[in-house]
């Protein structure tokens, strides 16, 4: 499968052009947004009108600028946007397993909780692990000479392995791609990435 993820776009048109023109292209099985899509929710249903526009499936956490709107009920507006926050959807041999919001705590005790449901489950499962926030101790969540990521993100990335991790959050490390143990770990920032699983 060969998706298109980004992050942190923060209603930018012109981005949001290339995103959804990138997104069209018939190689593009579905995409990824890992928060923050609007400003404070600004703009949020013109975004998602024009992926829905593109009759393929979104999968959308929140980001901070999400995190306390209605985002579940508004996508519910826009059939091929599908709400990840706290869920688990399995596309082909992989499970999406998302978990959104959050400004810089480093422990959650919900993620935690979901978390222990989730290993679980899916544990031994081909799994991709979308959060707004970065997991703790990579390049993705290195700022101002400190990891100021989550820690109880990255003891469940240690706990249960997923072969990928897509995050956002910090505009400092867009772009980032690092490795936790074999887990990828990418910021796709704005621009967005192109990503092949097999």
């Amino acid at each position: 499968m060969k998706f298109l993820t980004f992050t942190d776009v923060h209603e930018d048109h012109e981005k949001l052009q290339e995103l959804v023109q990138r997104a069209s292209e018939p190689d593009i099985d579905f995409v990824i947004c890992a928060g923050d899509i609007s400003t404070f929710g600004n703009g949020l249903k013109n975004v998602l009108g024009n992926f829905n526009k593109l009759g393929k499936k979104m999968y959308v956490i929140p980001g901070n600028h999400e995190e306390n709107l209605e985002l579940e009920k508004i996508l519910q507006e826009f059939p091929n946007c599908v709400y990840l926050h706290q869920q688990a959807i399995k596309i082909d041999d992989y499970i999406l397993l998302g978990y959104g919001g959050g400004g810089f705590a480093q422990e959650d005790a919900t993620f935690r909780k979901i978390a222990r449901f989730w290993y679980g489950k899916y544990n031994g499962k081909k799994i991709v692990l979308v959060t707004h926030m970065p997991p703790f101790g990579n390049k993705t969540d290195f700022l101002d000479n400190n990891h100021v990521g989550s820690k109880d993100y990255r003891k469940f990335i240690e706990r249960i392995k997923p072969k990928l991790v897509i995050c956002g959050h910090l505009h400092e490390t867009v772009g980032s791609v690092d490795k936790l143990g074999k887990t990828k770990v990418v910021n796709p920032g704005w621009d967005g990435m192109i990503i092949e699983l097999k």
